[in-house]
């Protein structure tokens, strides 16, 4: 699950890019619900919190990935003057703007932050298995 941080050998990328979409999928979800939700007279809080901590345990788990999976196991880091090193440093670049916007989405209900994710992942995606 998300919450390995003990590296499997198990690596299946495509199988990570799709959960990963996914985790954005239901952030999306858990922001509009909230907002539809708070809205609503009389607001009905039980709901609103759990979309929230939905929320929240969603971008929790793309930032897990995105640490314990792709940058602890996955990206090679590449020293200067090494062949790929600049397709590595875009890839780590990108990671880390994820796993910050992750975080913003995390503890905002913007949805800015999630087409944001949407971007960065697809360019991610695109960037890592160019590679291959």
């Amino acid at each position: 699950g998300a919450h390995c941080q003990v590296p499997c050998g198990i690596y299946d990328d495509e199988a990570r890019f799709k959960l990963l979409f996914e985790h954005v999928a239901t952030i999306e979800k858990a922001m509009k619900e909230i907002a539809v939700l708070s809205a609503q007279a009389p607001m009905n809080t039980n709901q609103v919190v759990r979309w929230v901590m939905n929320k929240e345990k969603h971008a929790e788990e793309f930032s897990e990935i995105l640490s314990y999976y792709f940058l602890a196991q996955r990206l090679v880091p590449k020293a200067a003057g090494e062949e790929g090193r600049a397709a590595y440093l875009e890839q780590l670049e990108l990671c880390h703007r994820l796993i910050v916007t992750a975080m913003k989405a995390k503890q905002t209900v913007e949805l800015a932050h999630v087409q944001t994710l949407r971007d960065l992942l697809t360019k991610l995606q695109d960037s890592y298995f160019k590679k291959k």
